[in-house]
C-alpha cells in the first residue's frame, strides 16, 4: 500500500514520541528472548506490524503501530520477580494493558489488541480484529527469530538492535 507522506510523517512522529518517552524507555530495563530486551522487542514487532499491515493493505495503521509498541508494556521483570513468574504470559497482555491505559490513554481498540496479542496461550481471547491478528503475528514473528539466536554476542547484538529501531520506515 502506498502510504501519504503525510500519514507516514505522523506515524514516525508517534513511533518517535514513544521512542523518546522515558516511561517507554523503561522496558529497556526488562529482558525478553535470549538477550533481548522489551524496548528493543516492542519497537521491532511495531515496525514488522506495520510493515505487513502496508503489504496486505489491512488495518488501521494507529492503532496497529501503538498497540505493537505497547504490547508487552508490563514493567516488571518475571524473572526476578518470581511471584509473577508462574502466570506471567497469561497475565502479562491485561497488565500491560492497564499500565498502558494508565500512562497513555489509550482507547479500547488498541487495549483489545494487546489482551489478545498472547492467543492461544489465553485461548479466550480470540485476535478479533486485523490489527489484533497483525500484531499477534508480528510478536509471535520476532519471538521466534529472538530465541533462535545465542546468548553468546548480547551486547553487540543490543547495540545493532537498537540501530533498527531508530525510525519506523528506514
Amino acid at each position: 500500500m502506498k502510504i501519504p507522506s503525510e500519514k507516514k510523517n505522523h506515524l514516525e512522529d508517534i513511533y518517535q514520541s514513544f521512542l523518546k518517552d522515558e516511561r517507554i524507555l523503561k522496558m529497556r530495563e526488562v529482558s525478553m528472548h535470549r538477550g533481548s530486551n522489551c524496548l528493543v522487542h516492542s519497537f521491532k514487532v511495531a515496525k514488522l506490524a506495520i510493515k505487513r499491515a502496508l503489504r496486505h493493505k489491512k488495518g488501521d495503521l494507529e492503532i496497529i503501530l501503538i498497540a505493537a509498541i505497547l504490547h508487552d508494556y508490563y514493567l516488571y521483570d518475571w524473572r526476578i520477580d518470581r511471584s509473577k513468574m508462574k502466570h506471567h504470559l497469561g497475565t502479562h497482555p491485561y497488565t500491560a494493558a492497564k499500565n498502558a491505559e494508565r500512562d497513555f490513554g489509550i482507547h479500547e481498540a488498541i487495549k483489545k489488541v494487546i489482551h489478545s496479542h498472547m492467543w492461544p496461550v489465553n485461548f479466550t481471547d480470540f485476535p478479533k480484529t486485523k490489527e489484533a491478528r497483525i500484531v499477534s503475528n508480528a510478536d509471535k514473528t520476532i519471538y521466534l527469530k529472538e530465541i533462535m539466536c545465542s546468548k553468546k554476542y548480547k551486547a553487540k547484538r543490543e547495540k545493532k538492535y537498537l540501530k533498527q529501531i531508530e525510525f519506523l520506515f528506514d
